[in-house]
């Protein structure tokens, strides 16, 4: 293939003598030799009829038609032409391709990659019927604790495909403006303006499909329309308004086509006694927190008003609904809010009162949960086939626990099983959680919404009928062969990995999912250097394996903070 000319790489052998190891050329795996003879009846061209038939039969492209495989020659001729230095060939086959040929042109992970490339779900569905491309705390650029706030991660989130962006709202200090931090930690503010203008610029760079603002609101009732006046004033047209009747099933993607939607927790409404039995003088409640609050203390911002709301007897935050138990009298409702806020909150966060069952109701008006990583792990144990109901009509969303303050996350397929579709992660952290989440969203073109499957959305009438932790009987079997890894000498030096000699890479391919499907054999396609000590990473990506593509594909590596290698840097299988 190409130039033939041998290239050798020096290493230093025991300080004094310099070795040389020559690099391996690429030839095709024999696997493709047998096919490329059994499409072109053993000969030594194939003409673009016979392209087309091995695309089709062998690739399964099967949207593929004969123009689309002539502007593969095309690609195909120009890929040769770049590789040799001189041509040679009949001008009665020049439109005819070798084996070199169409092995250069496999190992092109944008024209052969392991996905199909387009959105091919069905996306007029409620949103509850998706998993959703979901950031935690999204304005924060590094820990929980002292990082800065800014609008730079929500940006490069938008620019992934996210489609749910968490802001904070909090007062100023001199309680007449409003600041995105996270509240009760030393990190600093962001405007909240700064933050929608990157979410109106940014928001459909990457995908069409609505993007979901979830709201932790701390405001108090004056400030609240004058964020309502920020967002209808930033998106314009973008911004929709549900309407005034209950909705008995949420919009769906494709009607929402960019569109930003509000989500957070009604403003809580206000009680003025005229008489109190025991003659105490409450504090009138006024709405506060969303997200992760759900399962704080409590606690009020220095920054709010002195109205605080009024505690159960235990301390805790009040669900919607209930009443002060020690208390007999009348009561005159009105709202503490502008109507123009409570108007633009299309997915209510709201929590029931009662049992853990009494919460996970399905009548009644759509509502999302918040829940902690913590809560849900405790809740699926005894009550898993009520969260699948919930999450059939309604929508649950899970966020990282308060202990990971380095900005880590949790293991995100313990809420898809579920049917959580906003599994919340940090997107500026690190680690293999955070490569199962871009893996996950790279399926149906990477648009961030990615149909459930229909085992999470059929009735279950008893509560054992679906129990995502039994073991079932294996319906399909993935496989997965190896042949080659090339480009890594493109992104690295030739002593990157080590001084002494060439690197030594092994594979290993993981399943991650419910319990039955889970495997390892060397999955998650992830690249190692062998050492003696600890072994060098070189790269990994994650892929949906319904997704998968079939046939001879090549598959684009990341590193471990999930960019991009460089374009020739991959792995062919």
């Amino acid at each position: 293939m190409g130039n033939k000319m041998a290239t050798y790489n020096k290493y230093k052998s025991f300080l004094f003598f310099i070795k040389k190891y020559k690099v391996t050329e690429l030839v095709p795996p024999q696997e493709l030799k047998e096919v490329f003879s059994k499409f072109t009846g053993g000969g030594l061209y194939m003409s673009t009829e016979q392209l087309y038939q091995f695309l089709v039969e062998h690739q399964s492209e099967d949207n593929l038609t004969l123009s689309d495989s002539e502007k593969i020659v095309d690609k195909v001729l120009l890929l040769r032409r770049t590789h040799t230095e001189s041509v040679c060939v009949d001008q009665s086959r020049e439109r005819e391709i070798t084996l070199d040929d169409i092995f250069r042109f496999l190992l092109l992970d944008d024209f052969n990659g392991p996905l199909k490339n387009e959105v091919h779900h069905d996306m007029s569905a409620p949103l509850s019927h998706y998993f959703i491309y979901t950031g935690h705390n999204s304005y924060l650029t590094g820990n929980q604790l002292s990082s800065d706030c800014s609008e730079e991660p929500i940006i490069k989130a938008l620019q992934r495909g996210v489609r749910v962006i968490e802001l904070d709202l909090w007062p100023t200090s001199n309680k007449d403006d409003i600041k995105v931090v996270h509240g009760w930690t030393l990190t600093n503010p962001v405007s909240p303006i700064k933050c929608l203008e990157s979410i109106k610029k940014y928001g459909f760079v990457a995908s069409q499909y609505p993007v979901i603002i979830t709201i932790e609101d701390h405001l108090t009732k004056e400030l609240r329309p004058k964020f309502a006046e920020m967002a209808t004033q930033i998106f314009g047209e973008m911004l929709y308004y549900p309407q005034p009747n209950c909705l008995s099933e949420f919009p769906s993607p494709e009607s929402l086509k960019n569109r930003v939607i509000i989500s957070t927790k009604p403003p809580k409404e206000r009680f003025e006694s005229n008489r109190i039995k025991d003659n105490s003088n409450y504090p009138v409640m006024d709405g506060s927190g969303d997200s992760s609050s759900d399962e704080s203390s409590g606690k009020v911002s220095p920054d709010s008003t002195s109205e605080v709301e009024i505690k159960g007897a235990n301390g805790r935050d009040r669900d919607e609904g209930e009443t002060c138990a020690s208390c007999e009298c009348d009561k005159r409702l009105y709202q503490v809010c502008s109507p123009d806020y409570k108007s633009l909150i299309t997915i209510h966060n709201k929590k029931l009162k009662g049992s853990l069952k009494d919460k996970l109701k399905t009548d009644g008006e759509l509502r999302r949960l918040s829940w902690s990583e913590t809560t849900l792990e405790k809740a699926s144990e005894s009550h898993g086939t009520d969260i699948i109901r919930f999450t059939q009509k309604n929508i649950l969303r899970v966020y990282p626990r308060a202990t990971r303050v380095k900005s880590s996350n949790f293991k995100p397929h313990i809420g898809w099983m579920y049917g959580a579709q906003m599994v919340a992660f940090n997107m500026q952290g690190l680690g293999k959680s955070l490569w199962l989440m871009q893996g996950m969203f790279r399926a149906n073109g990477g648009c961030g919404y990615v149909k459930k499957p229909e085992i999470l959305m059929q009735k279950l009438q008893c509560d054992n009928d679906f129990v995502p932790t039994r073991i079932m009987p294996v319906k399909k079997t993935l496989k997965v062969k190896i042949y080659m890894g090339h480009g890594w000498s493109l992104d690295f030096s030739p002593t990157h990995f080590d001084m002494f000699s060439p690197p030594d890479f092994y594979i290993k391919v993981r399943i991650v999912g419910m319990p039955a499907d889970i495997a390892k054999k060397k999955t998650k396609i992830q690249v190692k250097d062998k050492d003696q000590g600890k072994d060098d990473f070189a790269g990994q990506t994650c892929l949906p394996v319904s997704e998968l593509k079939l046939g001879f594909r090549s598959v684009p590596l990341y590193n471990e903070k999930v960019n991009l290698l460089g374009e020739e840097r991959n792995i062919s299988s």
